[in-house]
């Protein structure tokens, strides 16, 4: 956008120019007070507890270009002002207008599990072939996703984005802001039932991504998924992937990852680039974001899987099946409590006891008062703390030479304490 008028970036998002001049448009968009300087247009949003049209001034006086704020917040600061009503509908309409201005391939990528990963590999695949810009570890919100769109610089061919939800209604904004070419659904599965109430409901919800492409576009989803079948349509290509889909190998494409839950995400990330007219050959080399079952050797030996981001059901499951094919002295699973579960989640959370049973969990730590449940099915050494600072001093004190060790909970529960400490003390 810098070669944008004032004028132009006003129109862009539907806000009015209230005050102050500028040459030219603005270099970067954010909406972090202090990281605005010279050529950064500042967006002063409405939160829950502080209003960031309250740093506009302070912005200003740094030297951005400009901010973008509902109408009054930057009387004194001097300098440009755009004023809007809402400044984050604001927001997304300038992004969906540089989206229409870059030109480029849009792909959304939405799943109840491996979302990030299949952007992430996505993005490496692309990459190959065409300049593309990606989601940044998890901005997939109805912020983060207009400030990766304006974060692409002039000349990307291929936008990735990775569309995130925590109620209904919320993809379908996504994809309003986004208008994808390409949808990719990764599954469907137990996330968001206390929202949503059922895995219908939830397939509806992802669903919005189908409904929101334009005729002509492809859809890329899971072979065999029948909550997905209502929401198919006509007038979209439709892509499988997986046992006994359209895309069901990774042909010439070779990448460092071994559990199967990643070779599914590559062949979704695979078919989507292949609706952009990407074809990848050879070795792929994957930058997977933070905590998303990172691989640590550390001195001892011992291997920890920093798989602590998020976790739900479908992900445990996958999560403990890589520690059962992790060659190894005991396995060590270190999981805390899944959220947003509903009802049934005393019952999701014995299924998990159960299951890392059966994938040959040597010693189980569980943290939370949710995930004391697993105890009551897994059968085997089991330990129950409150917490994840607790679970960080028992596995420093159960964890031995040759062990491998997984670490996993829902987001709220900040396990990667665990996964600091045991990479801080070796072994």
């Amino acid at each position: 956008m810098r070669a944008w008028p004032p004028s132009r970036v006003a129109e862009a998002a539907g806000a009015r120019l209230a005050a102050g001049a500028a040459d030219g448009g603005p270099a970067r968009v954010t909406i972090d007070s202090r990281t605005a300087g010279p050529g950064d247009l500042f967006v002063g949003l409405p939160g829950e507890h502080v209003d960031g049209g309250d740093f506009a001034e302070a912005a200003l006086k740094a030297g951005a270009w400009g901010v973008l704020v509902a109408p009054g917040r930057a009387a004194d600061g001097g300098g440009l002002v755009l004023e809007a009503a809402d400044p984050l509908l604001a927001l997304q309409s300038l992004a969906r207008t540089w989206r229409r201005e870059l030109g480029a391939r849009v792909i959304g990528v939405t799943g109840s599990t491996g979302k990030t990963s299949t952007k992430d590999l996505l993005a490496a695949m692309v990459a190959t072939a065409k300049r593309v810009t990606a989601t940044a570890q998890n901005l997939n919100t109805e912020i983060g996703v207009p400030l990766t769109i304006l974060g692409a610089p002039e000349g990307t061919e291929v936008l990735v984005l990775e569309m995130a939800m925590r109620g209904a209604g919320q993809i379908a904004e996504l994809v309003e802001i986004a208008e994808p070419d390409v949808g990719v659904i990764t599954n469907i599965g137990p996330v968001h039932l206390e929202q949503l109430g059922t895995l219908e409901a939830i397939a509806a919800e992802k669903a919005a991504l189908i409904a929101g492409l334009h005729a002509g576009g492809t859809a890329v989803v899971p072979a065999g998924e029948l909550l997905l079948a209502p929401h198919l349509r006509t007038d979209v290509r439709t892509v499988t992937f997986g046992s006994g889909g359209d895309v069901e190998d990774l042909g010439d494409v070779e990448l460092p990852i071994t559990s199967a839950h990643m070779r599914r995400n590559a062949l979704a990330a695979l078919a989507a680039a292949r609706a952009v007219g990407v074809e990848p050959r050879g070795r792929i080399d994957v930058l997977l974001s933070a905590r998303r079952g990172q691989r640590l050797e550390l001195p001892g030996p011992l291997v920890v899987l920093d798989d602590c981001y998020n976790a739900n059901p479908m992900s445990m499951r996958a999560a403990l099946d890589e520690l059962a094919a992790t060659a190894g002295g005991r396995r060590v699973a270190v999981l805390g409590d899944m959220l947003e579960l509903g009802p049934g989640e005393v019952r999701f959370h014995e299924e998990i006891g159960a299951y890392a049973a059966s994938a040959g969990v040597d010693v189980l730590i569980a943290v939370g008062s949710r995930s004391a449940a697993m105890l009551d099915t897994f059968g085997g050494e089991a330990h129950a703390v409150p917490d994840a600072a607790a679970a960080a001093a028992l596995a420093d004190e159960l964890v031995g030479p040759g062990d491998v060790v997984l670490v996993k909970a829902s987001r709220g529960v900040g396990l990667e304490v665990v996964a600091e400490a045991l990479a801080a003390g070796g072994r």
